[in-house]
């Protein structure tokens, strides 16, 4: 394969996965992100959401219910985590080790960060 095609595959994955998450989200909360960016380095996947708050959400966020907005997006997260871990899993060939997910609320961004096994890239190896 080579290195282009190596390119064209990883762009590939990295929107197949960011899709999947957006997807994921979105059936959760009744909203999907409005971005979102995949990064793939050796064993890692990361994803970052942006512009992820439901308008309930953003009511609580506007009477400086922060910790109520966060408590929320934890229990969101603890629904969508096994369909995000398949999801990655499906999509890499490879299982994940670890899930950690979190949650700013301002400004609005989430991350999803898959530890994976070893081989998913050459990178650094």
């Amino acid at each position: 394969m080579t290195a282009s095609e190596q390119t064209s595959q990883g762009n590939d994955l990295r929107r197949e996965i960011s899709r999947a998450l957006v997807a994921i989200v979105k059936e959760a909360t009744g909203r999907g992100p409005a971005q979102a960016l995949t990064y793939i380095n050796e064993h890692v996947i990361l994803t970052l959401l942006s512009d992820t708050m439901t308008t309930a959400e953003r009511t609580l966020l506007d009477e400086d219910e922060d910790e109520a907005v966060r408590s929320l997006r934890r229990l969101f997260q603890g629904v969508v985590r096994d369909q995000a871990i398949e999801a990655v899993e499906r999509l890499t060939g490879r299982k994940v080790l670890a899930f950690l997910s979190d949650h700013a609320v301002d400004p609005d961004y989430a991350v999803e960060v898959f530890v994976m096994e070893p081989g998913l890239t050459d990178e650094g190896d």
